[in-house]
């Protein structure tokens, strides 16, 4: 039939949320949440497929936001607390459902989470971002990152200096934790447009993703539609993202993840044991919040739900495994003969579908990866560097402006209930590059000041902030984290000017947003002549 490269890229990303001054602020839950739902479990299912010696090879993004909280010490003491809090209400749940139909999933949670803190704390060291360096070094995983703390780069590429820090203090991140140079970079939002690509390959960046639409409506048509990279006129490839694949994982509706015997995600305990009883193991304010602990599974639509059966569900995930990759065998097959060349299929997700959203799914790539080694042999899983080296070759086009947002441009985060933010933002990068071009070689209060603008400039720039208000959850928080960024900037600009920098405020902050400790203020500096066109 044919031989064809299947490329998974999970993308890693948590906006920065770090609030030293509150040991139970409410969000800083989405880091311990996805730890202990995803993270761990993916690094769990690598491991025991890299035990096993299966030679499979996948992409990861991990978002400078996201190692900058996987290596703090704070969030690491103050998540194995929380884990320690969910274990004792695993045991005490074991005792609750002990004559109930639900014991068996209530001893599951509990042996799952007992494996978890051993991962975490004994294993890793708390540190899990080495448990993915482990996994590249041991050539299974090309770990790359995304632009600095998510900005939406078609929104600030006008001022292209805002645009080089993003991607310049992602780099630089990187190479810190991993002790070399990104190969690839995951544009925010999958949101391309003309001109990003100049600032990719200033930091030798070789490849990005765009959505289908981002080469399919290129500058050229591509011959090979999204089944082969392009190179953008930089040099820089471009892959598109497939959607057979994709659509068949990440929809709830028509996705695998909405079998009947999957587990559900909205039926948790937190929300429907008695307060009594539940209350020390949710927020002290009396919030409900998840647990993780979940009962039910799918069902279906509009009838009571039934309690959750692992090994059904582990059986499920093992038969779409299996299903994926047939489809994905007859659509290798039927591109073979359009092609004269293997074709890549690349499959991108959010990171978090895998365990947070969809239960099941770190144990459905495990078996996805573990069936194309075995029973696939036209299937061969593959990076998008792997792939370049095998066709360094490609055709030359521009991609399209592009994000994979809802209906696929910049909607979501340009839209009445976040409009407001650009202008703030612009202002901000005009004068972070005032304050750089002014001072040329800074030192002391003034250096760290300035390094500080930067860091705040950044913060607000999260592509995180508008997409909450869009969303209309949590608006209140992302709202507030975007003014208090820009008012830290703008006095913290004015205390540089007029050089009277207070430095209990600049130490304050120093402290609270601590990402980037080494950011090279540099990349803000103007650079003359140098125009990225916004319409190609």
């Amino acid at each position: 039939m044919g031989k064809g490269y299947l490329c998974f890229v999970l993308h890693a990303h948590l906006p920065f949320v770090r609030h030293p001054e509150d040991e139970n602020f409410l969000e800083e839950r989405w880091l311990y949440e996805a730890i202990t739902e995803t993270y761990i479990p993916l690094i769990d299912a690598f491991d025991e497929l890299v035990e096993e010696n299966i030679p499979f090879r996948l992409t990861i993004s991990l978002s400078p936001p996201l190692i900058t909280m996987l290596t703090d010490g704070l969030l690491q003491e103050r998540y194995l607390r929380h884990l320690n809090k969910l274990i004792e209400l695993a045991e005490k749940e074991t005792v609750r459902t002990r004559d109930t139909v639900f014991h068996p999933t209530a001893v599951m949670y509990r042996d799952r989470l007992y494996r978890i803190r051993y991962l975490f704390a004994e294993k890793y060291h708390r540190n899990l971002v080495s448990a993915f360096k482990k996994l590249q070094d041991c050539g299974r995983l090309e770990v790359i990152t995304c632009a600095g703390t998510h900005g939406f780069l078609p929104l600030l590429i006008h001022q292209p200096e805002a645009v080089r820090a993003q991607v310049g203090a992602a780099v630089d991140l990187y190479a810190n934790h991993f002790g070399h140079k990104p190969l690839g970079l995951w544009l925010p939002e999958c949101a391309y447009t003309y001109g990003v690509d100049n600032i990719l390959k200033e930091f030798d960046i070789k490849y990005f993703f765009t959505d289908t639409h981002g080469v399919l409506y290129a500058s050229h048509r591509p011959k090979y539609g999204i089944y082969a990279p392009i190179f953008c006129r930089t040099g820089v490839a471009v892959f598109g993202r497939d959607i057979e694949s994709s659509k068949q994982v990440w929809s709830s509706n028509e996705g695998y993840p909405g079998d009947y015997d999957y587990r559900e995600y909205y039926r948790d305990i937190g929300h429907d044991l008695e307060y009594g009883y539940i209350a020390p193991y949710i927020h002290p304010d009396g919030i409900r919040v998840n647990t993780g602990i979940k009962y039910f599974r799918v069902t279906g639509k509009d009838c009571e739900k039934q309690p959750y059966c692992r090994e059904n569900a582990l059986s499920k995930a093992d038969i779409h495994a299996g299903n994926f990759l047939f489809n994905r065998e007859h659509q290798i097959a039927h591109l073979n003969s359009l092609m004269d060349r293997e074709p890549i299929i690349v499959a991108p997700y959010d990171a978090e579908l895998f365990g947070h959203w969809w239960f099941e799914g770190p144990d459905w790539l495990k078996q996805v990866l573990r069936k194309a080694h075995y029973d696939f042999p036209g299937i061969e899983t593959i990076t998008p560097h792997d792939y370049l080296k095998k066709y360094p070759c490609n055709q030359v086009a521009t991609p399209c402006p592009s994000t994979w947002g809802n209906n696929g441009y910049n909607e979501v985060w340009l839209c009445r209930e976040n409009d407001w933010i650009y202008r703030h933002l612009h202002i901000m990068a005009e004068k972070m590059t005032e304050l750089v071009d002014a001072n040329t070689y800074p030192g002391g209060l003034k250096q760290r000041a300035i390094k500080q603008a930067a860091r705040e400039l950044l913060l607000a720039q999260s592509s995180d902030w508008a997409f909450i208000m869009y969303t209309g959850t949590m608006v209140e928080y992302a709202i507030r984290r975007t003014k208090q960024h820009v008012q830290n900037f703008l006095r913290l600009y004015d205390q540089i000017k007029n050089n009277n920098i207070d430095e209990g405020f600049l130490g304050h902050l120093e402290y609270r947003n601590n990402i980037f400790p080494d950011i090279n203020i540099n990349y803000y500096q103007s650079a003359p002549g140098q125009v990225y066109s916004a319409t190609g």
